[in-house]
């Protein structure tokens, strides 16, 4: 009997392990996005940006994270240039205008248009009205959970105007 309840023990607890995994809980926004191999440049910035421990911290937090691929498309030079100690700043505001206090999920804004209000202090366009687009970027792939918030996947870095 007490092997069955320690099998059985063993059982639920690798099942309920497997579920949160399943549901990408376990890891926060930072540590969700280095796993996933393809936000390479953006973990990069946060880092240079010293943003690591805010986006890993309660939240939650809706981040827009643009691939690699989207920061290759902006102009030559121009993430070199951000990543500059002397251009901290200005990276800092690029970064928090990809993100939104509180966890929206696209449910929540399925058949909308909206203005919301980003971390860094302006506003961005949100347009879900036939899939979803935030200014011009499009979300290419939507509600990937972390433990303390959701990354949205986009396909263009989102410049606010300074």
């Amino acid at each position: 009997m007490k092997l069955f309840k320690t099998v059985m023990a063993g059982i639920f607890a690798l099942a309920f392990s497997a579920s949160v995994h399943a549901a990408g809980h376990s890891k926060d926004i930072v540590d969700t996005a280095v796993d996933a191999g393809s936000f390479e440049t953006l973990v990069a910035a946060v880092t240079a940006a010293d943003l690591v421990d805010t986006l890993k911290s309660e939240g939650p937090f809706t981040v827009f994270a643009p691939t690699d691929e989207a920061f290759a498309a902006l102009p030559a030079g121009t993430v070199e240039d951000l990543l500059k100690p002397e251009n901290k700043d200005k990276l800092i505001a690029v970064l928090t205008y990809h993100v939104l206090p509180g966890k929206v999920m696209a449910a929540d804004i399925a058949g909308k248009e909206m203005m919301a209000a980003t971390v860094q202090g302006s506003e961005i366009d949100v347009n879900a009205m036939d899939g979803v687009m935030i200014n011009d970027a499009t979300v290419v792939t939507a509600d990937i959970e972390a433990s303390n918030g959701v990354i949205h996947v986009i396909d263009k870095v989102l410049l606010p105007t300074m």
